[in-house]
């Protein structure tokens, strides 16, 4: 058994298998049952036709966390439903934080807010996400 928390084993056996994730350059700063903070540098290759993020990759990022948090009780999760509000545009060399608050958990629904900020700690975006939970364990314990 490792000596690792439950939350950490499900997001590293998430993390490790999510091209995409990987792609983006996420790192992740801290998981927890319910929570992930996430942090991505902001790269040419995500910018869009006006020099700044592309809203599909601040959603991506939020994604990543929503999938992170709502997983790391052990219940496999999946996303039904998300939107997201811009407030103010990402350049490249930003760097980018997804902090996760898990609002609220049932049986077979979580509902959780993802802050988007950059490194002076201004407000790029709110993501909000719900999830169905399956009741399948990540791991047979």
């Amino acid at each position: 058994m490792s000596n690792k928390s439950l939350a950490t084993r499900v997001v590293d056996k998430m993390y490790n298998n999510d091209p995409f994730s990987l792609w983006l350059g996420i790192e992740r700063i801290q998981e927890s049952e319910g929570t992930s903070t996430l942090k991505m540098k902001v790269r040419n290759d995500m910018l869009n036709g006006f020099g700044i993020i592309h809203g599909g990759v601040t959603f991506s990022l939020a994604d990543s966390a929503l999938a992170f948090a709502s997983n790391s009780h052990g219940i496999q999760s999946v996303s039904i439903d998300n939107s997201i509000n811009y407030f103010e545009p990402a350049k490249e060399g930003d760097v980018l934080t997804a902090s996760t608050e898990e609002v609220r958990i049932t049986n077979k629904i979580g509902l959780y807010h993802i802050m988007i900020t950059n490194q002076d700690g201004n407000k790029i975006a709110l993501f909000k996400g719900m999830v169905y939970r399956t009741g399948k364990p990540w791991f047979n314990e």
